[in-house]
């Protein structure tokens, strides 16, 4: 949702905005997500440097050691962001960053870090209970990053997500939270306009595609995968992108069309919101990933991937521009307000 929310902190755009400091919760929160971000950084930064830790003998991020290292300097430069939100979601200087150019990069955090938090539990809990072991003990991502390197990330990135999303839902509804009161059935005829109405209908058709193969997978097929993405949990991670996808849908026509009257309005918005941004920015990110080189044809992307990925990511993209127009169009609608 990258469109502007409002322009400005001025206050008829936002009647009770953030408070001139952060509280004691808010700071507690910004240390845990700062703290949550270092073992991340602090390994990235060691392999960049030439170390080794974490990293089996006959590793492929051995291998194609300069691709490596610039997708290691992407990777830390992303998770640096997280420290530079905390700040913004807690500084007083946080309150004049322009709304889309915090709500972006908020929104691709969600994204990146909500299927993490999600998938990482259910890859435990399904192999805790033995069941979706599509890759022996021992191999698959065993031989790409030692265990403990996994837990340690996942743990970290899964605090990241909570702390940094409690901050910006306590930011948001100081500065924003005029925006989505009341129910959906309080909500004016126009509240989406004509042709985001229309963009809302064509991501849900083009949605099938990405939610078909996906749920295809999910439930066992096989056709169309690579060697290389049958692993541990593949199946649940499968199913919780469908869960993802049809959630981003069902969020972006409500908010569209004016469904469910009685829904409050944080409800629908809230899904679009964390489920476009897990579809498009996930689905973006597995794309790059494809174009990383690998010796081994077997674990190169097929076709099929290749197009599921980019289909999610596009819809991902178009339900967003929607939610993204419904927030502008309330926000404009409040400050024309007598």
């Amino acid at each position: 949702m990258t469109q502007t929310l409002t322009s400005s902190a001025s206050p008829a755009a936002s009647p009770a905005g953030p408070p001139a400091g952060p509280g004691r919760a808010r700071r507690l929160l910004r240390a845990v997500a700062v703290v949550a971000c270092l073992p991340y950084l602090g390994l990235k930064a060691a392999w960049i440097a030439g170390s080794h830790v974490g990293i089996p003998a006959g590793s492929v991020l051995l291998e194609h050691r300069g691709t490596m290292a610039v997708a290691n300097g992407l990777t830390v430069l992303l998770d640096s962001c997280v420290i530079v939100l905390t700040l913004v979601l807690t500084r007083p200087w946080g309150v004049r960053v322009p709304a889309w150019a915090l709500a972006f990069p908020v929104w691709v955090a969600t994204g990146l870090l909500a299927p993490i938090m999600a998938g990482y539990p259910l890859q435990l809990l399904t192999r805790a209970f033995g069941s979706d072991t599509a890759a022996a003990p021992g191999g698959g991502s065993a031989s790409f990053l030692h265990p403990w390197v996994f837990a340690v990330v996942y743990t970290g990135f899964i605090v990241q997500g909570l702390a940094l999303g409690a901050l910006f839902a306590l930011y948001a509804r100081a500065r924003w939270g005029h925006l989505w009161r009341g129910r959906m059935r309080d909500l004016p005829g126009r509240a989406v306009a004509a042709p985001y109405r229309a963009v809302a209908v064509v991501g849900a058709v083009l949605a099938t595609f990405p939610l078909a193969v996906r749920l295809y997978w999910a439930c066992g097929g096989t056709a169309g995968l690579g060697a290389g993405e049958r692993i541990d949990g593949f199946r649940v991670l499968e199913g919780m992108h469908v869960a993802f996808l049809a959630a981003a849908v069902a969020g972006t026509l409500v908010l569209a069309l004016r469904r469910a009257p009685r829904l409050p309005v944080t409800v629908p918005l809230a899904s679009a919101w964390v489920c476009s941004g897990a579809a498009a920015c996930w689905g973006g990110w597995v794309l790059l990933a494809t174009l990383m080189p690998a010796d081994d044809p077997a674990d190169r992307p097929t076709t099929p991937m290749v197009l599921t990925y980019a289909g999610q990511m596009t819809v991902g993209l178009l339900l967003a521009s929607v939610g993204a127009h419904f927030l502008t169009r309330r926000s404009a609608a409040t400050r024309t307000r007598p």
